[in-house]
């Protein structure tokens, strides 16, 4: 047998049909074809099941158990298989306490530079703290000058009230005689009492002495006990004034701060000892709002108070806030926008001074008080913090959202890990920077010499690991960007990233689209990072639709011809140039340039009008105002980080949540949103699934199963046996099989074999009684329609406009090969987005809704991408505005207006860079898109 080459014997997974295929080894291989070809039914559900398969069977039963296993795919054979890893788009992880760099684990290496060359400091000051062994203590008393006098003194209570009777008497009697006692020595004795409403700073003192000859081991022995009694702390007092701290620990004179032994867990965020107290860690505390609490529009006893709106005059909060309005002199019935903000802040936050209340109870009994007055928002956190019950709790957060912790100021750590430096940055400024920063940085630090020498493998480590991730086109994500913000592209690249940091060899990788969600800019450097990969002595092979990363493969697979039962063949194998001969691929065609996505021939005028977002400076964005014109399709594009998703996701849709539908979702910081009253109406199609139970499917999710129920139960079978359209619901009891509930499927757990699914013995998989599957519409069941696609249900109810329309715009937007009752969870990102897409183009749409999409091509072929820019079209022909984010160029040069943020990632983005149509942005030569896309017009 050859060892170059992967050879699969009879794949028939999914839709494959019975294929055989020759795959050469240590080769960057790309398998494409349009949606649902079976694509990734060959790389992922056969080549890397089967690898995956292999390994966990070498395995014992006793570690199979805790591990799973993997069910043999539908394959007759395949030899020549090296040991398999998946990098798909999952994300990387959804705890809030995983970030960039704790996934990556170069958090790891920073907590153990900081440890080991950080050099703490006095908190709020650039002074540095040290601190000295019992020996140095010693060596710096007897370099005083000869005959100097010395007070060797435990410091043991620090600016506290009192007497300290007690404290005073217990020293005593441990044989202590004198102590320290602001700035003057007395015999315990003979002191009298100490003031107890003053501050007093005592030290005990453990020897007095002259500094001579022969005296070290006297003056070790009392710089050992003083650090004991003084728990680390010793003082020296000289010649009866000058006075010198010394510490065990890290300690700063002027705050009386003591930072800990420097160790990796004072680092790390999730112990105790680094954590950040107030909370917990996370950087976040979950807060009253006041943009939740208060309405602007309304009056503070005029339904401006949320939490109060329902309450009526005689309630003790309406009482307390009328009280306070009359007080400072507030019109309680004035807009609050036009309340000045320091009086709603005294409603708000409370008063410093005490107020004269007198409030009634329902019961007519009058309580006076003077007292200062809580606040509204100060109330509910209160509230919120001791209440026990569920429902008040439950009430309380819907006025609350996650805000920056106030202490921590999103840093996570304590204010001791914070207080160590390097070259003036803590180590959370450090994870701030964003990696294409952060890498110059680490390879530019100027350390001294026994820093370097302690760095040196750190620091290339961590160098090393910052390239890779730079590398794959993440330069400007930062290390403390939480892991559960990421998206699939992101999570995948990361992953790509700490395989190629591994340096393993003689592995298969299968890789699910890297490029998603990345600038053209950046794409060269990716597929440099692939073939980094390939190198080391690796088989890539990566599921993919770009063309520049399908040119630069070793060999491309197209497989095809159609999606669903139409696809799963071969149509093209070899390299780049073989398929682009080989007239039976689709693939070889659009990269030949046969086959494109064509430009519009006109651009369309809109109406005129804009809706304007002022301001806009949340995460990167560098205060900038957009204007987003109506009726007209709309691209926001930019490379990787430039802020696109920030002003359409987190400013513009949560922005316009609030307003129109006073979402509790907090907008990202910006001025204002103007003319948004052109719009009534925001629907978002986002890659999120249509359902995460089996039983959700596309009927249910877009209404048409709602449709088809009544077309059975008006069946003459089923008027004579009284069935209603209830009977045909899989969800409920009557017509399902209640053996399976309506699953189709038992589930059998085996332990030490992976979970069995096996159709239902009573309904045989249909999900129906048999009484229910006996009403036939032109032949077929409800269980029948449900197992047909979607092409074969277009034609099968074409007699039937209200099916008819909902089932062909699914057909539309290129999912004519799913079937109609497919289960949820097996939908790609791309094909629920357009599921979702389908349900909204039969409904009404008008000049005042406002489409928002991101990456909608996600997962698509050119042929695909084709189609959907042809929906797009269509749904803004009807007037509706569309706002979509897409760095694909067939789709940005179809747009009528674009919006180029930039020019960078990070940092060095959140600009505006171009806007207009995009002929005008190819001739803006400070923008990446537009020199992309001048080759395309």
């Amino acid at each position: 047998m050859n060892n170059d080459w992967l050879r699969i014997k009879g794949a028939r997974e999914n839709n494959l049909k019975n294929i055989d295929l020759d795959i050469p080894k240590n080769k960057l291989v790309v398998m494409t074809g349009v949606s649902g070809s079976g694509k990734s039914s060959l790389a992922f559900d056969t080549i890397y099941q089967e690898g995956q398969r292999r390994y966990m069977e070498s395995l014992s039963s006793y570690a199979r158990q805790f591990l799973g296993n993997y069910e043999k795919p539908d394959v007759d054979s395949i030899e020549g298989l090296s040991p398999s890893i998946s990098i798909d788009q999952r994300t990387t992880s959804n705890n809030p306490r995983s970030t960039v760099g704790t996934v990556t684990e170069i958090y790891d290496y920073f907590r153990l530079l900081y440890a080991r060359v950080g050099v703490p400091y006095c908190p709020g000051s650039d002074t540095p703290v040290t601190k000295q062994t019992i020996e140095e203590m010693t060596l710096r008393v007897l370099k005083l000058p000869e005959n100097s006098k010395v007070i060797i003194v435990a410091p043991t209570i620090n600016r506290q009230k009192g007497t300290h009777k007690e404290k005073l008497a217990s020293w005593l009697k441990e044989g202590f005689t004198r102590v320290w006692v602001d700035g003057q020595v007395h015999l315990i004795e003979e002191m009298e009492t100490l003031d107890k409403n003053k501050f007093h700073d005592i030290a005990v003192v453990i020897d007095r002495l002259v500094i001579k000859e022969g005296i070290r081991s006297r003056v070790y022995d009392a710089m050992e006990m003083a650090a004991k009694f003084g728990e680390g702390k010793t003082r020296i007092i000289v010649n009866e004034h000058e006075v010198i701290d010394f510490s065990e620990r890290f300690f700063c004179e002027g705050s009386d701060f003591t930072i800990p032994e420097l160790e990796p867990r004072l680092f790390s965020f999730n112990t105790p000892i680094g954590a950040c107290p107030h909370c917990n860690g996370l950087g976040l505390k979950m807060e009253v709002a006041k943009e939740l609490v208060v309405n602007p529009e309304k009056g503070l006893l005029d339904g401006g108070i949320i939490p109060y709106r329902h309450a009526d005059e005689n309630n003790l909060n309406i009482q307390e806030i009328e009280t306070v309005c009359a007080h400072y002199g507030i019109d309680p019935y004035q807009p609050i926008r036009e309340i000045p903000e320091d009086k709603l802040d005294i409603i708000l936050y409370g008063t410093k001074e005490k107020i004269e209340f007198s409030l009634v109870s329902n019961s007519g009994r009058r309580h006076e008080k003077r007292v200062k007055f809580e606040g509204i928002i100060e109330n509910l956190n209160r509230r919120y913090i001791e209440t026990t019950s569920d429902w008040i709790r439950k009430w309380i957060e819907s006025f609350m959202s996650e805000s920056t912790c106030p202490v921590c100021k999103g840093h996570r750590l304590n204010e001791a890990a914070l207080s160590v430096k390097i070259k003036k940055l803590n180590i959370s400024e450090m994870m701030d920077k964003p990696v294409e920063e952060l890498k110059d940085l680490i390879f530019n630090l100027d350390l001294n010499n026994e820093q370097q020498q302690i760095s040196k493998l750190l620091l290339e480590e961590i160098g090393h690991r910052l390239i890779f991730l730079d590398d794959v086109g993440l330069g400007y994500l930062n290390l403390a960007r939480g892991a559960a913000t990421l998206s699939g592209g992101e999570a995948q690249r990361i992953r790509l990233a700490t395989q190629i940091g591994s340096k393993l060899s003689g592995v298969l990788y299968v890789l699910d689209e890297p490029s998603i969600g990345l600038h053209q800019k950046d794409n060269e450097r990716l597929i440099n990072s692939l073939k980094k990969m390939r190198d080391l002595g690796n088989t890539l092979i990566v599921v993919e639709h770009d063309h520049d990363t399908m040119l630069e493969s070793d060999y491309l697979v197209d497989i095809g011809p159609y999606a669903g039962e139409h696809g799963g063949l071969i149509m093209a194998a070899g390299t780049p140039q073989e398929v682009m001969d080989n007239p039976n691929s689709l693939t070889g065609k659009y990269l030949k340039g046969e086959l494109k996505v064509e430009v519009p021939k006109v651009r369309r005028k809109g109406n005129g009008k804009d809706i304007m977002i002022i301001g806009a400076k949340e995460n990167n964005l560098k205060d900038i105002s957009v204007a987003i014109p109506l009726s007209k399709l709309t691209l926001v594009t930019g490379v990787s980080g430039s802020g696109k998703s920030t002003l359409v996701n987190e400013i513009l849709l949560k922005g316009l949540r609030q307003k129109l539908y006073r979402s509790k979702e907090l907008a990202g910081r910006h001025d204002m949103i103007q003319d948004y009253g052109y719009i009534d109406k925001i629907i978002e199609i986002s890659q999120s699934p249509i359902g995460y139970n089996p039983r959700s499917n596309p009927a249910t999710y877009t209404g048409v199963f709602d449709d088809i129920r009544d077309v059975f139960a008006l069946t003459n079978e089923a008027k004579m046996r009284g069935y209603k359209k209830g009977r045909f619901s899989f969800n409920v009891r009557g017509g399902r099989c209640e053996h399976c509930s309506g699953d189709g499927v038992i589930k059998i757990s085996m332990h030490f074999l992976p979970d069995v699914y096996v159709p239902c013995e009573v309904c045989g998989g249909t999900r129906y009684n048999h009484e229910t599957l006996q009403i036939k519409y032109r032949g077929k069941s409800v269980a029948d329609v449900l197992d047909m696609t979607i092409d074969e249900a277009v034609s099968f109810f074409e007699n039937h406009p209200k099916i008819y329309d909902k089932l062909k715009t699914i057909q539309d937007v290129g999912l004519g090969y799913i079937r109609l009752g497919q289960s949820a969870p097996t939908l790609s990102g791309g094909e629920a987005q357009r599921v979702k897409l389908a349900s909204e183009l039969y409904k009404r749409i008008t000049s005042k809704t406002l489409f928002i999409l991101d990456e909608p091509t996600t997962g698509l072929h050119t042929d695909d991408v084709k189609r959907l820019v042809s929906v797009l079209h269509r749904i803004v022909d009807q007037g509706a505005t569309m706002v979509v984010i897409e760095h694909n160029l067939d789709v940005i040069k179809n747009a009528d207006h674009i919006i180029d943020l930039g020019p960078d990632g990070g940092q060095a983005g959140g600009y505006i860079v171009g806007m207009g149509t995009p002929e005008e942005l190819a001739k803006n030569m400070n923008s990446y898109t537009g020199r992309y896309l001048k080759d395309l017009l």
